[in-house]
């Protein structure tokens, strides 16, 4: 089995329904985080970790992200007869960023089966998973950090962080063991999708960022439904920990959950007030109200 990392699977196929009436009609992958559609944040951070192919995971009403990632002859033709250089430029560069190959999820059956659909793509090598709901802010990109973390284990690597409260139960929750020579890397002994606040094992959470070797589509595959009557990724790894090391990953870096409306805006003031261009500005312009 190849020891690098060189897929990764975007899933993508979601209803998006807390984002309603906004995704209607618009995927919920393709709002725009400033000037950016949440999905390309998660393309680059792959190609950042030295991934060569991304495997998006789509379903019906989803092809304006192929649109997005495709070559635009119409605009660019347009952008190049009005000398605009800088746009052109921008709108090619999307369509360069890495070899994308789709694949359909026919139904809305978990983040597990969501995954298994890239089976045959990604054959028989280890593979990363971001979800794009979750964007991590972080000097080194996060799925990079893990990519460094599965060289060094040579297991499946879950991203993680501390999650207080009665937060816990909307997250997988993983029961761990720090390493001592690396404490970030937290050996993993079981895992609870969702679970009550008072079953939970730890505080530690799965974050929307994995590396998993391939035998997770042979658990994938023999796993029943579980919480929500969903094939639950948390299962399928909750199987491989019977027949290989899984470790958490403390990663360094702020996640913003911009698959819900307030950490959208969070992430839109966060992501705006660093923005090159435009932060000064809107720093100034914020200032004025009273908060």
């Amino acid at each position: 089995m190849s020891k690098k990392i060189r897929k990764a699977v975007i899933p993508a196929a979601g209803l998006g329904t807390r984002f309603l009436p906004a995704t209607k009609a618009t995927p919920k992958e393709m709002l725009c985080l400033v000037d950016k559609p949440l999905i390309q944040y998660g393309v680059e951070e792959a190609v950042a970790a030295g991934c060569t192919e991304v495997i998006i995971v789509t379903g019906r009403g989803k092809t304006t992200m192929e649109d997005h990632f495709d070559k635009s002859f119409e605009l660019e033709a347009t952008l190049a007869a009005k000398n605009k250089t800088a746009l052109l430029e921008v709108a090619r560069s999307v369509s360069k960023i890495a070899k994308i190959i789709y694949t359909r999820q026919s139904e809305p059956l978990g983040l597990g089966h969501a995954v298994l659909q890239a089976k045959e793509i990604v054959g028989d090598e280890p593979f990363a998973v971001l979800l794009p709901d979750d964007i991590v802010d972080a000097k080194i990109p996060c799925m990079k950090q893990m990519v460094e973390a599965f060289e060094q284990t040579g297991s499946s690597i879950l991203g993680s962080e501390i999650v207080e409260g009665d937060a816990i139960s909307a997250y997988g929750c993983l029961a761990v063991t720090p390493d001592t020579k690396n404490p970030r890397l937290l050996a993993v002994s079981d895992m609870v999708e969702k679970p009550k606040p008072e079953e939970a094992p730890s505080q530690n959470a799965i974050i929307g960022r994995y590396i998993l070797t391939p035998r997770i589509f042979e658990m994938l595959e023999t796993i029943t439904p579980g919480a929500g009557g969903e094939l639950q990724l948390t299962d399928g790894i909750k199987a491989l920990l019977k027949y290989e090391k899984v470790f958490g990953f403390t990663y360094d870096g702020k996640r913003h959950d911009a698959g819900d409306k307030l950490g959208f805006l969070k992430a839109t003031v966060e992501f705006g007030l660093k923005h090159d261009k435009l932060g000064a500005d809107f720093k100034a312009w914020l200032k004025q109200f009273p908060l």
